[in-house]
């Protein structure tokens, strides 16, 4: 079978995957997840967009057969897509229009297997609910750099895990990759999990 590559740089996606028993290249797509084309799109059509451009971006890098899996996510708080901060100042504004309320962490998924010619993808949807956070805990936790780089500026595996009162779905795919569908897309293809478990890391 192909080698499996994950096109992202997401280290939290990396070690799920690893967590589980996969072992994958990575293969960066780049693709600007900031263009306004993406950003004026509705939550689950924006991840799910992202998803597919960037697994057929690396599908144009690498020169073997692969089983791409590429995602992209979003936080989704009272219909506004809550992507990464990047700022300090945005991503404090953002932790206390959260704090003691609750969104949806959106993970679009894509995978290409390059040599059977298949392609799927779909979303996967998550339910957050936040711990009332105080000013100085915000503070705190913006000064650690953490979430200036993750969708909705905060991490389930991370600093941010105290203040995530509870979650209704799938925990996996607030880290960024929810390994249950993950799992059922690979059968869609038809390679059964214990085969992706299995599978070396291929040179590219």
């Amino acid at each position: 079978m192909p080698s499996i590559i994950l096109a992202s740089a997401s280290p939290s996606r990396k070690r799920l995957l690893e967590a589980a028993g996969v072992n994958a290249q990575i293969v960066v797509s780049d693709v600007d997840e900031e263009d306004p084309i993406y950003l004026e799109m509705p939550p689950k059509d924006m991840v799910l967009a992202l998803a597919i451009v960037k697994a057929h971006t690396v599908r144009k890098i690498i020169s073997e057969p692969g089983l791409i899996i590429a995602c992209d996510s979003t936080f989704e708080f009272e219909g506004q897509n809550l992507g990464k901060p990047l700022l300090p100042e945005v991503a404090r504004n953002r932790a206390r229009m959260v704090s003691g309320k609750s969104g949806l962490l959106h993970t679009g998924h894509c995978v290409i297997d390059t040599d059977r010619g298949i392609e799927i993808a779909d979303v996967a949807t998550t339910k957050v609910t936040f711990a009332e956070m105080t000013d100085q805990e915000i503070a705190d936790y913006v000064d650690s750099g953490e979430p200036l780089n993750v969708a909705g500026g905060f991490t389930l595996d991370g600093l941010s895990s105290p203040f995530i009162a509870s979650i209704e779905g799938d925990f996996s795919n607030v880290i960024g990759l929810s390994l249950p569908l993950l799992r059922k897309m690979i059968t869609q293809i038809g390679y059964s999990w214990h085969e992706i478990t299995h599978q070396a890391i291929g040179a590219h």
